[in-house]
């Protein structure tokens, strides 16, 4: 028998700011407690069912017909008119691969899957190992650092940036830019710098037309000339719609590239520091740290949930849900579900590695996942022989940010 739940009215509810922020801070006791409730539970603050069982958001990524990603990127703050118009200026607002399904969905995805391949996350893996190393060499006779913007947000961008074929001296620009457009959408923040950000954002956009429309006269062995390639084939100048179509997952590409990556540095440097003992046996165990990138994975996962439309009635754990119901699927609570992980809510280094749903899982797991865990292998490779002594900064508490896209510490400082 199914458990029904009082849909929602289509209008937001009134939420207090600080109960929606808590929740994106620590959604983890939520998750807890919808967990354990029967059917599904909704939640005021992001105006969705939360997908909160593991089995429950299985079911959700294997039924894409049924669960529509056209919502996936609903932020929870709507751009003031002045924000809008700004954003009008440039020229994305295209589906991407994280928006779309069916035939479209495959056609975005296609050439990340191959730009990012095994043979290509190889091939670029010496860089990183040297790119790494250089930035931790950078601060290492410092004595502390700020991890987040000293280099978890550094490398993941150069690396990206590498792949996708921009000039070093882009890639600066193009990372602060992919942040403000997390800002606009996702963060709180007054009608002055959401217009600044819109600013950035739109720059961005024109920055990255650039770079299609020269890849299409000249073209190049990077990720850029396979998306043009295979979004908009053939010669001749691009079309006004080629190009807001070629510029919208160029920038998807290039935030996807690196903000999951510098958000899983964060945290899983983070729970390693939080007991001195796990930095311990990683730094003497080296051998442990492929999986280790796993259970950090897991246990905080980069990116916590995406929305999904349901596109005709549905049950799903237990309760009916009409068409156009917003789902939240909390990958970040399905890593927590005591049914799939032993001691699920227990960070343990040394935890044989058990498929998780921290990248996904179907048709929408992300083609980049080895391309992180790489980048995340090597900075805690790199970390432990050059600093072995590295600890949290006691006077320097750490601050979560709020938001599920890209979970990460606000900023985190270290010393040794």
């Amino acid at each position: 028998m199914a458990v029904r739940t009082r849909t929602p009215d289509n209008g937001r509810h009134p939420v207090a700011d600080a109960e929606r922020d808590a929740l994106l801070r620590d959604p983890y006791p939520r998750y807890a407690e919808a967990r354990e409730a029967p059917g599904l539970t909704f939640l005021p603050e992001m105006d969705a069912w939360l997908v909160s069982r593991d089995a429950d958001v299985r079911e959700v990524l294997r039924r894409p017909g049924d669960f529509s990603s056209a919502n996936a990127l609903r932020g929870g703050h709507v751009p003031p008119p002045a924000v809008l118009a700004e954003l009008a200026r440039g020229l994305g607002g295209s589906p991407v691969v994280v928006t779309s399904d069916g035939a479209a969905h495959q056609r975005y995805r296609a050439p990340l899957v191959r730009g990012l391949s095994p043979a290509r996350v190889a091939a670029i893996a010496p860089y990183v190992a040297e790119r790494a190393e250089a930035l931790i060499a950078g601060f290492a006779q410092t004595g502390r650092v700020e991890l987040i913007g000293a280099y978890a947000r550094r490398l993941p961008g150069e690396v990206i940036g590498r792949l996708l074929g921009l000039d070093p001296e882009d890639v600066p620009v193009a990372v602060e830019a992919s942040y403000r457009a997390e800002e606009l959408f996702f963060q709180p923040g007054g009608e002055r710098e959401k217009v600044a950000a819109a600013r950035e954002v739109v720059a961005l956009q024109h920055l990255l037309d650039g770079y299609a429309r020269r890849r299409r006269d000249d073209p190049r062995d990077d990720l850029c000339t396979e998306v043009v390639q295979a979004l908009a084939p053939g010669h001749g100048p691009l079309t006004a719609e080629q190009r807001s179509e070629l510029v919208s997952n160029l920038q998807n590409l290039l935030i996807a590239g690196h903000l999951t990556t510098t958000a899983l540095i964060g945290t899983a440097v983070l729970h390693l520091l939080e007991h001195p003992a796990r930095w311990d046996l990683v730094r003497k165990r080296p051998d442990l740290i492929p999986a280790v990138v796993e259970e950090c994975a897991r246990y905080d996962a980069p990116v916590q949930a995406f929305h999904r439309l349901t596109t005709r009635p549905v049950t799903l754990g237990g309760t009916d849900l009409p068409a156009g119901a917003a789902v939240l699927v909390a990958y970040g609570s399905a890593n927590r579900d005591g049914e799939r992980h032993e001691r699920p809510d227990e960070f343990d280094v040394t935890r044989a590695a058990r498929r998780h749903v921290a990248f996904g899982h179907g048709a929408h797991a992300c083609p980049g996942a080895q391309l992180a865990r790489e980048q995340v292998r090597i900075t805690l490779e790199t970390l432990a022989r050059l600093l072995p002594g590295l600890r949290l900064d006691p006077d320097r508490p750490v601050v979560m940010a709020p938001t599920l896209i890209h979970r990460s510490p606000e900023e985190l400082h270290l010393i040794w």
